[in-house]
C-alpha cells in the first residue's frame, strides 16, 4: 500500500510545510476509511453492474440573451474587443 509521500513524489508535487502536514492527515483518515471496508466480509457479494433505469431529467440547450452585452460589459474592469479580459492562465 502506497503511503502519503509516494503519492507525493509520483505527482511531484510542490508543497509547503503546512500543506503536506494537513493532505497527509487527509490522505491518513481516507487510508483508515479504506483499511476498515476491508474488513468486512464481501465473499458472495455480487458488484453493482447496472444502474437504475434514469432518463434525462436536463433541460434543453437552448441558448438565450439574458442581458444585453452592453450592461455586461458595463461591470468588466478589463475588455478587448467586447470581450472580458482576464489575466493568462498559462504562459
Amino acid at each position: 500500500m502506497y503511503k502519503f509521500e509516494d503519492y507525493e513524489n509520483m505527482a511531484m508535487l510542490c508543497l509547503s510545510e503546512s500543506e503536506r502536514v494537513l493532505l497527509k492527515k487527509r490522505f491518513d483518515e481516507i487510508s483508515a476509511t479504506f483499511t476498515a471496508i476491508d474488513e468486512y466480509d464481501t465473499d458472495g457479494t455480487l458488484p453493482l453492474v447496472a444502474l437504475p433505469d434514469l432518463k434525462n431529467v436536463m433541460r434543453e440547450d437552448v441558448s438565450s440573451r439574458f442581458m444585453p452585452r452592453e450592461e455586461l460589459m458595463a461591470n468588466a474592469p478589463e475588455q478587448h474587443d467586447g470581450y472580458f479580459r482576464v489575466p493568462a492562465a498559462i504562459d
